[in-house]
């Protein structure tokens, strides 16, 4: 079963490579510890040949090679040697000794000189591998034996394994000594940013805290950093919130207190006569203010969702500015303001755009500029082509309106487009706040955008930019 934490499973990790690590330096030290200790034996089996060879040669010579063959077997049958004459053609030469002997002949090369050694490993009728050396005793064109085999049990295996088992201990101390603090270490380091995220991931429901520290791993800081973005889009969301629900709370209040206050005045009689069809009238109207509120709303949440669907048709700018002077002209005649329109009496730039999404924009900006003007005050409606709009930077048309109000207060027209952003009661009048923020939003919707400034010295514009094509439509 695997761990379920992260620093369990590099520790899980780290056991599991120093066990095969452990394992590769046990056998390689074993395959060379073997080697070592077969050449060693080999080795001192041939320097006593070497020393032994002078009393062979002299009993080939004196043909007391029977004699010779068994005092030198006495004196080396302690130490588990044992002894025999090499005939010619590889095979032993019977001397009547009692050592096991080879279940094969001895190959030794014909081109060998006297004195000359060959070793190797050949298994023995005792059913135990032996390690020899044979030294040459004759030239190779002489006759005699050719040469004196000397051989031991081969114990290399079992000599290098004991070494073995002393040596990996202290190999298996040292590198837990060394890597398990490296690994402990490592697990801290990814471990603890990820449940410090962890922990800061679980409070974002309830509270935010500070920014968290980049430490750890490349991945982990990217992560910790994008943590540390989204939480703070997320605290601004909540500041927007908050704001909005303040708005929306101080919007509904008036309303609902005079619909409260005339509802209670026609129920206990107070309001009669004359008196009852005003109250009346006035619940009317606060009660069609708070159904425009409501519908403006939905209207914005049903535009970021998507379902409220643009159509698309050919729209002459210039046509569409004319339309909405003259809809707002009486209007504004009323409200003793100036409106006109900055347009040739030709036809404009064209464009492909929701018509009712249009006349909804041009109508909330010319209603806002008309109310921020105020009597004596000039607004003025205009279109232009623009070379670049939106992300893909396509061409569009910039719808604008300008007014000789008192403009936007300071920071104002950066909020402008937010929902109930009042920051100017002389610019809003008595409306809900939503009318830019709607602008915005048919305006992101066709992939355009709108902005708002103040004018030197003083007065405002806002300015709608949609381009030719709306955004996921393909340019005819």
């Amino acid at each position: 079963m695997r761990p379920r934490s992260l620093t369990g499973r590099i520790l899980v990790a780290f056991a599991a490579v120093s066990v095969a690590l452990w394992l590769a330096i046990g056998g390689t030290l074993f395959v060379v510890l073997r080697g070592l200790h077969g050449e060693a034996t080999t080795g001192a089996l041939a320097d006593t040949a070497q020393t032994l060879m002078v009393r062979f040669r002299g009993a080939v010579a004196t043909r007391e090679v029977r004699a010779i063959v068994t005092d030198i077997r006495d004196a080396v049958a302690q130490n588990g040697t044992t002894v025999h004459v090499v005939a010619r053609n590889g095979a032993l030469v019977d001397v009547s000794g009692v050592d096991p002997e080879p279940v094969g002949p001895i190959a030794i090369p014909a081109g060998l000189h006297r004195g000359e050694v060959v070793e190797g490993r050949i298994g023995f009728d005792d059913g135990q591998q032996h390690l020899y050396a044979a030294v040459v005793l004759t030239e190779p064109d002489g006759t005699g034996p050719r040469a004196v085999l000397l051989s031991r049990i081969d114990r290399s295996g079992a000599d290098a394994l004991r070494d073995v088992l002393r040596t990996l201990p202290i190999v298996i101390l040292v590198s837990l000594l060394v890597g398990l603090p490296l690994a402990i270490l490592l697990s801290r380091s990814v471990a603890a940013p990820l449940r410090r995220l962890a922990a800061a991931t679980a409070s974002i429901p309830t509270s935010l805290s500070a920014p968290l520290p980049l430490e750890g791993p490349t991945e982990v800081r990217d992560l910790t950093d994008r943590f540390n973005a989204m939480s703070a889009e997320v605290a601004a969301t909540r500041t927007r919130e908050s704001e909005l629900l303040a708005n929306l709370r101080h919007d509904l209040r008036t309303p609902l207190t005079v619909i409260s206050g005339f509802a209670t005045a026609l129920a206990d009689g107070t309001a009669t006569g004359p008196d009852a069809g005003r109250a009346a009238q006035a619940i009317e109207e606060e009660a069609a203010r708070l159904e425009r509120l409501v519908a403006e709303l939905g209207a914005i949440e049903r535009l970021r969702a998507g379902v409220d669907g643009l159509h698309p048709e050919p729209i002459d700018a210039a046509d569409a500015v004319r339309a909405a002077t003259e809809r707002f002209r009486p209007g504004a005649s009323a409200a003793e303001v100036t409106l006109d329109h900055d347009v040739r009496n030709g036809s404009g730039p064209s464009l492909a755009a929701d018509r009712m999404a249009l006349e909804r924009i041009l109508a909330n900006l010319v209603g806002n500029a008309i109310a921020a003007a105020g009597p004596g005050g000039h607004v003025t409606v205009g279109a232009r082509e623009v070379a670049e709009v939106g992300a893909d930077r396509r061409p569009g048309v910039a719808f604008s309106v300008t007014d000789d109000g008192p403009g936007f207060p300071p920071g104002g027209a950066e909020r402008a487009f937010e929902r109930f952003y009042r920051g100017d009661p002389a610019r809003t009048g008595q409306g809900s706040g939503l009318g830019l923020a709607i602008v915005m939003e048919l305006a992101l919707a066709h992939g355009g955008e709108a902005h708002a400034e103040n004018l030197s010295p003083r007065g405002a514009r806002v300015s709608v930019v949609l381009p030719v094509v709306p955004i996921g439509a393909t340019p005819a």
